[in-house]
């Protein structure tokens, strides 16, 4: 393992740079004064507030309201009613819970939020005098420039790229949706792939020479990847290898196109690991953003090296050497730079066809690229067994939740929805971290099966229901009372 400041280099090129935003940590900014800090206060005690008056003004009104008269009345009402009351009371009770509960349940996993808190934060806080945490005016400046740098630290975690392994067309993807009845791609996803292209073959010169563009070496460029990768689809690996070289040699300042993952993939189908080393020691670097296939195939390589002969049990008994040290925290590091590709490369998860266009450390990202690298995995032996018993020690290095990375920036939180976009709907996306369940799903279910007990218990046992209700009355007006 390298020292602390390779880590923090190597996270600067995580492909996820995070800059430090002024006055939003503790201890940074002017010191409040006390008109600002009351104001906060009473900001975040709101709620509290209103319920502590609406006690005292029950406390101070329960005389002219008549609350033991009242509850009295209620008292000996509930008790003329028959068990089967209660039966079908509780019952109703249990099946509305029941159906609310189901509800939530589909829309957290759906959504990955709450419909009842989304409302209520919507739409009831505003009623109760809830506000932000944030205690700056709106439209102030430091209100602005905290806003505009969170959108543009927003924008960074969730750029997207145009995924370098995408070797499918048209007629490919339709002759999915002919055999499967589904759609693979999103209109997001297409709507990018138009965007893409009209950048590369329109300029701003174009209405001052209609003849000639100026889009040469975009438009070379292009034509000579699409060239390369069909090449290689076509099982025609070293005349794709070379143009891909060639293209790199070409036009080096060209990077963010990706040309290298392409290569990669192109010289493990060619088992040629030596090559696959070399350019790996030129883009695996810490001024370069990382991707899946940078940090998966580094691990391969070390994998590749002590995975025939590693054994669970031998290791457990002496111990790991230094090479399957050093594979295992190649490993570590690719799985905490994206969580997503062992389950696809274990076959834990299905696999569909891949989007146009990828998140990186995303599912998105980890569906292209096992799509095309799990074959390379499978043609190692032991290389996949070894992964299945080493990823998961990945997330027991890792501080939870995720407010620091390892070796990488804390994993992006916009990676979900932006995920949900560029996948069909038709796939259930990868979460990481896997969110705790809402607390209204907790509640919804309990009240369901408590109801649906104490329907059941009512049913068979009347008579002993019947004296715990009327203890349970007795209890509450002596409490009332007592007030």
């Amino acid at each position: 393992m390298a020292d602390g400041d390779y880590f923090a280099e190597a996270a600067r090129a995580a492909g996820c740079p995070h800059a430090s935003v002024p006055g939003l940590g503790l201890g940074l900014g002017p010191p409040l004064g006390w008109k600002e800090r009351l104001k906060a206060g009473l900001a975040n005690s709101g709620s509290t507030l209103w319920f502590l008056a609406g006690l005292g003004l029950l406390y101070a009104l329960r005389v002219p309201l008549r609350l033991c008269d009242n509850l009295t009345a209620v008292t000996g009402f509930l008790s003329s009613l028959t068990p089967k009351f209660y039966v079908a009371l509780t019952g109703t009770s249990s099946l509305i819970s029941g159906l609310i509960f189901i509800f939530e349940w589909w829309y957290f996993h759906k959504h990955g939020t709450s419909f009842i808190e989304q409302v209520s934060i919507s739409h009831l806080r505003p009623l109760m005098g809830g506000t932000e945490s944030s205690i700056s005016e709106p439209g102030s400046p430091a209100s602005n420039r905290e806003s505009e740098a969170l959108r543009h630290h927003h924008l960074s975690e969730c750029k997207v790229w145009r995924n370098p392994l995408n070797l499918f067309r048209g007629a490919e993807y339709r002759r999915y949706t002919w055999v499967t009845g589904k759609e693979p791609l999103t209109y997001y996803d297409m709507n990018l792939s138009a965007q893409d292209h009209q950048t590369f073959f329109t300029c701003e010169t174009d209405f001052l020479r209609p003849s000639d563009t100026g889009r040469d070496t975009n438009v070379l460029v292009y034509i000579k990847r699409r060239l390369a990768m069909c090449a290689r689809k076509l099982g025609r690996i070293r005349e794709a290898v070379k143009i891909m070289r060639d293209l790199m040699k070409e036009f080096p300042p060209l990077t963010m196109l990706n040309i290298h993952e392409n290569l990669l993939e192109s010289l493990l189908e060619l088992q040629a690991y030596a090559d696959v080393q070399a350019v790996l020691a030129k883009y695996d670097d810490i001024s370069l953003p990382k991707s899946a296939a940078i940090c998966y195939t580094a691990a391969l390589l070390k994998t590749r090296t002590v995975s025939d002969k590693f054994s669970p049990e031998t290791a457990s008994r002496r111990g790991l050497s230094t090479a399957e040290i050093n594979a295992v925290e190649a490993i570590h590091r690719a799985v905490e730079f994206n969580p997503h590709v062992p389950k696809y490369l274990l076959e834990m998860k299905s696999l569909i066809l891949p989007p146009e266009h990828i998140l990186k450390r995303g599912d998105s990202e980890a569906i292209a690229y096992a799509f095309f690298h799990l074959q390379h995995w499978k043609r190692i032996e032991g290389a996949l067994n070894l992964l299945q018993c080493t990823w998961e020690g990945t997330f027991r290095m890792i501080p939870y939740p995720l407010e620091k990375g390892h070796l990488f920036y804390p994993y992006p939180s916009c990676t979900e929805t932006a995920d949900r976009e560029l996948l069909p709907t038709f796939h259930h996306v990868s979460v990481y971290p896997k969110k705790e369940l809402p607390f209204f799903i907790h509640f919804t279910a309990g009240l369901c099966s408590s109801t649906a007990m104490i329907a059941f218990l009512t049913h068979q046992f009347p008579e002993v229901m019947g004296v715990f209700a009327k203890a349970v009355s007795m209890i509450s007006r002596t409490c009332v009372e007592y007030l």
